[in-house]
């Protein structure tokens, strides 16, 4: 015996007797019965959990993307290439998104509508079934229907009432901000067995550790564990933690030419090279397939104003990168042929906070790859990070009374 709870056909949020019960054991999906199909010109979505949960359903544009949200999820034993088992779907993503919530985004091969969306639970076992059916639209009649529901921010750490910003002495530890790339449902870039994700969530504790038993260090993460971070949130949380300096982990892969070793990046609107520009665009592509909205436009005036910051933290930011490039290298460990480099990075774009994207290697090069799976060389890397942002501290506080007059 079931019943049906509720079919919305764009977004909706499923909130019944079962959202008053607790939710501490994750949801489970049932793998052996759970598909993504084509039917007809559209496509069909089945899965099987082991108990009714909250969820929604909504689609966003450039690309296409149908973006289910559910209460938390546990995907473990789910394959993409098990669950995806037509043509109309290109691709599909899943894992963590935001605290409580996990994410599915579908990547459609078309504009497709939600034609239906319902879940029906057991009345018994509380086993439930989603189903969501796709039908073909219009580009014209899906840029109309698409985008996420109006609840703007849920990504966001709550705002706080905070007083004057006010410069650390030279005495008070330098607050930084680690950004272990990806996670959750985005995997970064990828081999066989390994991922970016955990790899910089990895280094990203060492590098905590290293900076904290120097001393002189305040460290605040963006994640602590394998789950999807806004790009947005990302500066977010270095503003809210009044961050002196945000340093983004990464170790992407090229499979164009033979790149490899550390490099470091800052930002700026034009790409110092080919390669940066391409990363940078992967990383935003990244943040798009992971089932964020970027429709909506920078104001003008908001640009006007973040350029003005930036005129003070640009120069900043150049020197934390060449500091960080320099105590990377005085450890030995491989640089890239060209280790600064420049490039439009979302995540490095708070604007009064120097912020640079560090490669500490590229996971296409085996030699790099070996090197991130060895404890002792990441310990060195860290050490050559922390010499670098000591060093850039030491010159910042003299110079930058200089810059002020």
């Amino acid at each position: 015996m079931s019943r049906l709870f509720a079919v919305l056909a764009v977004v909706l949020l499923y909130v019944g007797p079962l959202a008053a019960q607790s939710f501490n054991a994750l949801t489970r999906v049932d793998t052996e019965r759970s598909r993504i199909a084509d039917e007809g010109d559209g496509a069909r979505i089945d899965f099987y959990l082991n108990i009714g949960v909250p969820y929604r359903v909504f689609t966003l544009d450039g690309p296409p993307r149908l973006v289910m949200d559910f209460q938390e999820v546990d995907w473990s034993g789910v394959r993409s290439d098990a669950l995806l088992t037509g043509e109309h779907i290109k691709q599909v993503q899943f894992g963590g998104y935001v605290p409580g919530w996990s994410r599915l985004v579908a990547e459609l091969a078309q504009p497709m509508k939600v034609s239906r969306a319902a879940m029906t639970v057991d009345s018994e076992s509380q086993a439930a079934h989603l189903n969501v059916r796709l039908i073909p639209t219009t580009e014209e009649a899906f840029a109309t229907r698409t985008g996420a529901p109006n609840t703007a921010g849920w990504d966001l750490p709550p705002p706080e009432d905070v007083g004057p910003v006010t410069r650390r002495g030279p005495d008070t530890p330098m607050l930084v901000v680690l950004d272990p790339g990806h996670g959750g449902i985005d995997p970064g870039a990828e081999t066989e067995t390994l991922d970016e994700k955990n790899l910089m969530l990895t280094f990203a504790r060492e590098l905590r550790e290293e900076l904290l038993r120097s001393g002189g260090f305040e460290v605040v993460m963006t994640r602590e564990d394998d789950r999807f971070v806004s790009l947005e949130r990302r500066v977010a949380i270095a503003h809210q933690a009044r961050a002196d300096v945000f340093v983004s982990l990464h170790a992407d892969s090229l499979a164009e030419g033979q790149a490899h070793g550390a490099t470091v990046h800052f930002l700026s609107r034009d790409a110092s090279d080919a390669a940066s520009a391409k990363l940078a665009e992967r990383h935003d592509r990244d943040e798009l397939l992971s089932g964020v909205d970027l429709s909506s436009a920078d104001d003008v005036v908001t640009d006007v104003l973040l350029d003005l910051a930036r005129q003070e933290t640009s120069p900043r930011t150049r020197a934390l990168a060449r500091s960080l490039v320099d105590g990377i290298a005085e450890t030995g460990a491989p640089m890239n042929s060209r280790p600064l480099r420049s490039a439009a990075f979302s995540v490095l774009k708070a604007a009064d906070i120097p912020s640079v994207l560090i490669e500490i290697g590229f996971i296409s090069s085996a030699r790099d790859l070996e090197n991130l799976q060895n404890q002792e060389w990441r310990q060195e890397m860290a050490r050559g990070i922390r010499n670098g942002l000591i060093r850039w501290r030491e010159t910042d506080e003299a110079v930058r009374p200089l810059v002020r007059q």
